[in-house]
Order: C-alpha cells, then sequence, then structure tokens
C-alpha cells in the first residue's frame, strides 16, 4: 500500500523491451531504501524491484501492464514519481493507494499561476462514479484532492501548489499527455457490498 506521497523525481535510465514484457531500470535517491523484491510506486503502477544498483533499481513490467497504464509511453529520459510501500510506523498524510491504477486519463487543460496551477483531467466515463467534490484520487501516484467533477465533460480538475509540482512529473505534462488514475478504494467496495445487498 502507498499514501500518494511522492518521496522522489526519479529517472528512466533503460529500457529493454521484450515481447511479454519489458525490463525498466530507474535512477532515484531512493536506492538505499530498495530492496531486492521491495515493492515501488512507478507513476502510481506498483511494480516489484527485481534487481538494485548502486544509484537505481530494475523491475519488469508486464506488456498488460504497458497496455492499460501510461507507462507504456515512458522512455529513456523520463521523469516519473516514485513512492517506496507504505509501513505501519508511516504516517498517512495522502491516502490510500494501492498501486492498482484504474485507468488512465488525458491531460486536457493547464492554467499556470504564481500560487497554483488549475489541471484537469478528462478520465473515462466508468471511473466518474468513484470520483466526488473533495474526494482523494490518485493521478500518476500523487495523492491530489478532487477541486471540480463535470460528469458531461467527462473532466476532473485538480488544484496544484508549488510543493506538488516541484516533487512530481505533473508540472512537466503537456495537452493530450496520458496519466494514470486510480480512484479510491473504498468506493469500489461500498458500491460491491451495495449491490450485494441482502445476500448472506
Amino acid at each position: 500500500m502507498f499514501t500518494g506521497l511522492i518521496q522522489d523525481l526519479g529517472s528512466v535510465s533503460a529500457i529493454e523491451r521484450g515481447t511479454d514484457s519489458a525490463i525498466v531500470t530507474i535512477s532515484t535517491s531512493l536506492v538505499s531504501s530498495i530492496g531486492k523484491g521491495d515493492s515501488i510506486a512507478v507513476n502510481g503502477v506498483c511494480l516489484t524491484a527485481t534487481s538494485v544498483s548502486n544509484d537505481s533499481f530494475s523491475a519488469d513490467v508486464m506488456v498488460q501492464t504497458l497496455k492499460l497504464t501510461s507507462l507504456k509511453s515512458i522512455e529513456r529520459g523520463s521523469a516519473v514519481n516514485l513512492e517506496l510501500a507504505t509501513t505501519m510506523a508511516t504516517r498517512l498524510g495522502g491516502h490510500m493507494v494501492q498501486g492498482h491504477v484504474d485507468g488512465v486519463g488525458k491531460v486536457v487543460a493547464t492554467q499556470p499561476s504564481e500560487d497554483w496551477w488549475k489541471f484537469v483531467v478528462e478520465v473515462p466515463e466508468t471511473l466518474l462514479r468513484y470520483i466526488v467534490n473533495q474526494g482523494s484520487i490518485a493521478v500518476d501516484g500523487v495523492s491530489l484532492t478532487v477541486g471540480e467533477v463535470d460528469d458531461e465533460a467527462k473532466h476532473v480538475t485538480l488544484w496544484l501548489i508549488p510543493e506538488t509540482l516541484s516533487r512530481t512529473n505533473l508540472s512537466s505534462k503537456k495537452l493530450g499527455d496520458e496519466v494514470n488514475i486510480e480512484v479510491d478504494v473504498i468506493a469500489k467496495y461500498v458500491e460491491r457490498l451495495m449491490n450485494r445487498k441482502g445476500e448472506v
């Protein structure tokens, strides 16, 4: 489990693409805290470290993950948001993030200013029912509070503060860029329980 609070902005140093999977190597200052087998959220996708060196770690990414997430568009030199798995002693400063991407959204508008940045993402229609004003959402692994939801346009408006912009790759996103979306898992559990209401 993760909290959506990004710990480092890593850099993709190598990608080896195969028929069924890819091996991604990422340089990061967190490497001293990473061991083989550890879970790491990369742009919100939970990956497992398969090897660790002095300044980077590698992870296998299956074809299905590449197809269903924005990781399919990363390349050598891409900046990626990184977060290590939370521990029982970690403050849950963001929200409960699993690293299981629900869908891919698209950046449709940005409006920079000195104190904040308006960031609008078009999300898959199937995910809109799980998103509410002032609720939580993870965008490329970043825990954010929803500002506005426009069901008709399928747009979610977020307000990014300078701290978020300086510590994540969201500041480099351009119109049309894809981002990984993970909705609040609690909403999905509630929906399933309500759909099975009355069952023993």
